[in-house]
């Protein structure tokens, strides 16, 4: 019988043990996609103990302790810390074949060197090991990062950031690269009138320009994208739970936004013009400075309402929606191909059964300018476990070129989740290595090991250009 989470784990035969150790195991993160928040690591904080760095923020583990009964004042309420931490072990044990179970232990282990089961039992001696830790230097934020051998971080931000942490990051000569995301999500919320004109009035008086028709809010949109772009940004990432591709002109979507602005209530046509209309004009920003653009879709949000309502978004009330409408993304990938506005472009959707036809979609539109031009983005949020990995390897490997993919996030708030690399290469490994000695794929170590360092890192640092 096998040790649970040994130096094997998720390694089922020794080509895969093979491949992990010698080609992946070592390898850098380039972890382009996530949640970190960029004062933490201006400050080079410290965590207080280890709920503070493990709980605080962390809907996965919210969404599993409410399932478990634990009352709300344990999740985000006004419990202490050790009290969340205690319901949290008491929920763990519960979690087998969850990837929680699977996660938690790999952190335990990779930075407090914790190997013991998280239960009731455990709880006081693993809380006080690790908080004893996370007082002293070498686990500052700063050093979390170098410990898991990360060397790009992408945050998201939204347009009206002033990236003052970003350049504090870069004025005191951090090696590790952290760069903004570009996130106008808030910006095209036409649907939501209140907010939307609120949002203008800030996005207004942090540009200095008069936002009083459609022209102007463009002016003051790119305003924000130039000024991302002057502090280092690479990337323009988008949520969605639909992808609207609805025909317009120029003159309907003006004739839109004065009417929303004259407090008139639009139709859903109406919406999905606009939002198609200033998408498409940010990807052609993205397309002129070169830019990645990534589009996240499907996700339903905000279902609870009374939750909602309670403690705003991100808290665990979101869920995965039944499917992308696949006829809008080939129609507004192809209106800015016909325009040679298509950057390099990475498609994810939240619900699985997407995979085969957005892995079909990339093919329409790499054209052979360079290599994995579109990608099929990594398995993330309700997917980013071992069923949902897997899946999305055979999809990117029956429709496309597995070995041309940019790999793994984390899509994640918490400094402790990088172990979900590690998470991802094993699966990886063991994958390929079990084709090996199948006989599926050829003995050839130094092929398949090259494969693997190159979806684990080298083909992200290319895609990103951060070779310079």
């Amino acid at each position: 019988m096998k040790k649970f989470l040994d130096q094997h784990f998720l390694l089922h035969n020794e080509t895969a043990k093979l491949l992990y150790h010698d080609y992946a195991k070592e390898m850098p993160i380039i972890d382009y996609h996530n949640h970190l928040p960029p004062q933490e690591i201006a400050d080079n904080k410290n965590f207080e103990n280890l709920a503070a760095v493990w709980l605080h923020g962390d809907h996965y583990k919210w969404r599993a302790m409410r399932a478990n009964g634990i009352d709300e004042k344990y999740c985000t309420g006004n419990a202490s810390d050790f009290e969340k931490f205690e319901k949290w072990a008491e929920t763990v044990p519960y979690t087998l074949r969850n990837p929680l179970y699977h996660w938690s232990h790999l952190e335990l282990q990779r930075y407090f060197n914790i190997d013991k089961l998280l239960s009731p039992e455990s709880a006081r001696n693993i809380y006080d090991t690790a908080t004893q830790m996370l007082q002293t230097k070498d686990f500052c934020v700063q050093n979390l990062l170098r410990k898991m051998k990360v060397e790009f971080v992408g945050t998201t931000d939204d347009p009206l950031d002033n990236l003052l942490y970003h350049k504090k990051i870069h004025a005191d000569g951090f090696e590790i690269k952290v760069r903004p995301s570009f996130r106008p999500d808030k910006a095209l919320l036409i649907d939501q009138p209140i907010f939307f004109k609120k949002y203008l009035g800030s996005l207004s008086e942090t540009t200095g320009i008069d936002i009083s028709n459609f022209n102007n809010y463009l002016d003051a949109l790119k305003n924000r994208h130039d000024f991302f772009h002057e502090n280092g940004c690479i990337v323009s990432d988008h949520g969605m739970e639909i992808m609207h591709a609805e025909d317009y002109t120029s003159n309907e979507i003006a004739s839109i936004f004065n009417k929303a602005l004259s407090d008139h209530l639009l139709d859903q046509n109406e919406i999905a013009k606009f939002k198609t209309a200033v998408l498409a004009i940010i990807c052609e920003w993205n397309f002129e400075k070169k830019w990645v653009q990534q589009f996240h879709m499907g996700p339903i949000r905000n279902n609870n309402t009374r939750m909602f309502n309670a403690m705003g978004p991100d808290t665990g009330w979101d869920s995965m929606g039944s499917g992308v409408n696949i006829k809008n993304v080939a129609k507004f990938l192809d209106r800015l191909d016909r325009e040679n506005k298509l950057t390099k472009t990475i498609l994810y959707s939240i619900n699985p059964t997407d995979n085969d036809a957005l892995a079909t979609m990339i093919g329409n539109f790499n054209d052979g300018s360079m290599a994995g031009k579109l990608q099929l983005g990594a398995s993330w949020w309700f997917n980013d476990q071992k069923d949902g990995i897997l899946q999305h390897f055979t999809s990117i490997s029956n429709m496309g070129l597995l070995s041309r993919f940019v790999g793994m996030l984390t899509d994640s708030r918490s400094f402790l989740s990088f172990p979900r690399h590690e998470y991802f290469r094993r699966i990886l490994c063991n994958l390929l290595g079990t084709e090996i000695e199948n006989g599926e794929l050829p003995n050839d170590i130094k092929l398949v090991g090259k494969m693997v360092q190159d979806i684990s890192y080298n083909n992200a640092k290319e895609y990103f250009n951060l070779n310079k």
